[in-house]
Parts: structure tokens; C-alpha cells; sequence
């Protein structure tokens, strides 16, 4: 998800800038060149509460090469890998809320009350959750959508896969809104569902 203000954070002790941000990754400009494989240790600050991944480059390239004393600066996609601590529930608990306002907002939007609410998807009841197993995979080719009952949490590309236990109704705001968003508002759509697919019970 690109951030509409960059966090500062620390890779192996240098500082860097967090330009995107997702539940398997995050997207970075750092001084000095890396290479694909590198591992680093990345770590923020959010809410007072640090967390911090093991990651390693998948890609990376050079936007500002070192000239007299100004060091060189990259763009580095890393993959995220173990959490150190609560890092992974912090850091979905922190997508969920950003997820949570984008689609608030394209619900109010497209209901023209902006006082409306959006749903955040995988915060339901833990009974639900605890009875339910497997996912639920919903395509739209365009007229109308498809859903089935799945072994597999894989996002298809025109549409998304949830949890089994989500209401019915969030699911067909959900639709609704896959309708009408934009390239940026369906990715806002797959993170909310990656959220939810990695809350349920297999």
C-alpha cells in the first residue's frame, strides 16, 4: 500500500524511508547499493510500539548515484520474513486501520454520507471464526460474480479471496465497491482481503 507520508525507519541501523508498505513487504529508499538476496534488518516505530522484520532484497535499483559528498541512494523492494516479538499482529493491526479508512471513505463516497463507516473485514467475532474453516474466493468477469468455497487463500486477479466467516453483507459491500474502485481502490480491496485470509482458521 503507498503511503500517503513516508514512515522513517531503520535498516541495520541506518535510517530509511518506507515509501510502500503491505503485509508480505514494504518498499524503501536507503543510502548505499544492495543487491538481490541481501538481508537486512528492518524496524518502525508505530503507535509507541516498535516493529521489526528479517527481510531480504527482492529487487533494488540506484535513483541517485554517490556524487562529491552526497552518498548513494536506492529503492529497494524487500520481502518480509520472521517478526521479531508482536511485530506480525502489530503490523497487521496497523494495515487493518489504514485499510480500514480507505475503504470508509470510497463507502462514503459512493453513498454520499460521509459520516458512513466502512467494515474492516477480519475484525469479527471469535466464535465465527473459530467454527469456520477454509476461504471463499469471489470473481467479477465483469457482468456478474462468482463465488466458491476454497482451499486456498490465493487472490485472484479480478476479484478477491476471504476468509469463510465474513458476513455476507460486508462481502457485498465489498462487491459493490470492487465495482466501481479504480486499479488503486481493487489493490486497497485485495489488502483487506489478504488481512482477512490470514486471520482464518485453516
Amino acid at each position: 500500500m503507498k503511503l500517503g507520508k513516508p514512515l522513517l525507519g531503520m535498516m541495520d541501523g541506518q535510517s530509511a524511508l518506507i515509501l510502500d508498505i503491505g503485509i508480505a513487504g514494504a518498499f524503501v529508499e536507503h543510502y548505499g547499493a544492495v543487491m538481490s538476496g541481501d538481508r537486512f534488518r528492518l524496524s518502525f516505530r508505530w503507535k509507541g510500539q516498535e516493529i521489526a522484520f528479517a527481510t531480504v532484497v527482492r529487487r533494488s535499483n540506484v535513483i541517485r548515484p554517490a556524487e562529491g559528498s552526497q552518498a548513494t541512494v536506492s529503492h529497494s523492494g524487500l520481502e518480509f520474513g520472521k517478526a521479531e516479538g508482536d511485530s506480525a499482529s502489530l503490523l497487521q493491526d496497523m494495515m487493518a486501520i489504514f485499510v480500514g479508512r480507505v475503504l470508509a471513505a470510497q463507502k462514503a463516497n459512493a453513498s454520499a454520507e460521509a459520516g458512513e463507516s466502512g467494515a474492516i473485514l477480519f475484525q469479527m467475532g471469535d466464535a465465527r471464526r473459530s467454527r469456520t474453516h477454509g476461504y471463499l474466493a469471489y470473481e467479477y468477469d465483469g457482468d456478474k460474480w462468482t463465488c466458491v468455497h476454497t482451499k486456498s487463500g490465493k487472490q485472484p486477479h479480478n476479484g478477491f479471496t476471504v476468509a469463510a466467516y465474513e458476513d455476507e453483507e460486508d462481502l457485498e459491500t465489498l462487491c459493490r465497491a470492487w465495482e466501481s474502485a479504480d486499479e488503486q481502490g481493487r489493490t486497497m480491496i485485495r489488502l483487506a482481503a489478504e488481512l482477512s485470509v490470514n486471520s482464518a482458521k485453516k
